[in-house]
């Protein structure tokens, strides 16, 4: 009974939304989290039409003590995304989870590195090239990776997803799928994409457009959780803290983009932002000037 109801909503996800995996791992530990708490209540033989209001209340009450308010936050939004899904599916008459009361999120500033902590960390690769410690290709792809997320304001995600036929070298372009396959133009900055031709040149001469960006020594596309270990590295060696992701070089984008005078809403189509609200995070730094030209605003463009 578990399968017949997540089945066709993960496919539903992934076919239909194009959400990435990360998104429906996440929608199925909520489901399986409810599943838990039902069953244990009792409530499961019953089905997902016998959660009202006092059941969700309940249920959220109880999450409250396992989960801080930003993941149970998470997962009701899950839950009342697969409720809305069924209740179209004609298998529930309503929608439990809308209008459940939640308890308020509390506001925190986004962490980012400053543009000289960005610097150092941009040398990294260079650095164990010169000490002996990295290999040509690995220094020059590690620092393509680095330039990527930062130039571009890319999640990690998106660069290892990205392809060479998704940029243009000449106009400093990239055709980047997003969040639901939604599909923006990134600006890369001069300094990404010198970063690119040069491994291009060196160790990629013979790759196609259909071919990915980052790859391992054996020709493989790089996935995530290399990228986040090979930022470890550099943030070790740079002196910086360790707990940085590579969203946080997201969120040094946005904020040095704002702090250089870039317009709110031209930063919000550049991180690809359904929402304004989204990007009205970033406003905690000093706006000095307004502009519309990524070049002139990105410090490293």
């Amino acid at each position: 009974m578990l399968a017949e109801w997540w089945a066709p909503f993960a496919a539903h996800l992934l076919l239909e939304r194009r959400c990435s995996s990360y998104t429906v791992r996440n929608y199925r530990q909520a489901f399986e989290d409810l599943h838990r708490w039902m069953a244990g209540c009792g409530l499961w033989e019953r089905g997902l039409g016998a959660l009202g209001s006092r059941e969700v209340r309940d249920f959220v009450i109880e999450a409250r003590s396992r989960f801080d308010r930003r993941t149970l936050h998470n997962h009701v939004s899950g839950l009342r995304t697969f409720c809305k899904y069924w209740r179209q599916q004609g298998r529930l008459e309503r929608n439990p989870f809308t209008g459940v009361p939640l308890p308020r999120l509390e506001r925190r500033l986004p962490r980012f590195l400053t543009e000289e902590q960005m610097v150092q960390l941009l040398n990294g690769p260079s650095r164990l090239l010169e000490n002996g410690v990295a290999d040509a290709f690995t220094a020059a792809r590690d620092r393509l990776a680095l330039e990527l997320l930062y130039g571009g304001g890319l999640r990690v995600s998106e660069l290892v997803s990205l392809d060479h036929g998704a940029i243009d070298l000449g106009s400093g372009v990239a055709r980047v799928r997003g969040k639901g396959g939604k599909e923006r133009l990134c600006p890369l900055g001069r300094a990404a994409i010198a970063a690119l031709a040069a491994f291009r040149g060196r160790h990629a001469a013979a790759a196609g457009p259909d071919e990915p960006v980052l790859v391992t020594a054996a020709g493989r596309r790089l996935g995530v959780r290399a990228v986040q270990l090979l930022l470890k590295r550099y943030l070790a060696l740079a002196g910086l803290p360790l707990d940085f992701t590579p969203h946080k070089l997201r969120h040094a984008y946005a904020t040095h983009l704002l702090n250089a005078g870039a317009d709110l809403r031209l930063v919000q189509e550049l991180l690809g932002h359904a929402q304004l609200a989204t990007t009205q995070v970033y406003t905690h730094v000093s706006v000095a000037r307004l502009k519309d030209v990524y070049d002139s605003a990105h410090p490293r463009a």
